[in-house]
């Protein structure tokens, strides 16, 4: 046989969850308007120098490239007075040098010895 058995409730507590200690933030400071401004000061300065420094690299262009015209006009110059030097030393040349100034002459026949053995 069946016995009916009446149910009752029962209410366990429930401990409640712990509370973490309420922490007060510190008031943060907001660089606002003046970590801004320094911000685009050290971008400026930063733009400023690479600006600068293009500058200088285009003056040394120009320089260089001056200098490099110098260079072949100079070895043009050595080009010609090896041409110079060497048509000074020309035997027409030396033959009437020496006619002129020294008053000589060309021999009118020329000899060969033979050295016997």
């Amino acid at each position: 046989m069946a016995v009916a058995v009446p149910r009752t409730s029962v209410t366990v507590p429930v401990p409640a969850p712990a509370r973490r200690p309420v922490r007060r933030r510190r008031a943060q400071r907001r660089h606002g308007v003046a970590g801004g401004v320094l911000w685009i000061v050290v971008l400026a300065v930063l733009l400023g120098g690479v600006v600068a420094l293009n500058v200088a690299v285009l003056d040394l262009n120009v320089r260089l490239d001056g200098l490099s015209r110098e260079r072949a006009d100079l070895r043009a110059t050595n080009t010609e007075l090896e041409s110079r030097l060497s048509s000074a030393g020309a035997t027409p040349r030396i033959d009437a040098a020496a006619r002129n100034r020294l008053g000589l002459v060309q021999a009118e026949e020329t000899t060969y010895i033979t050295l016997g053995k």
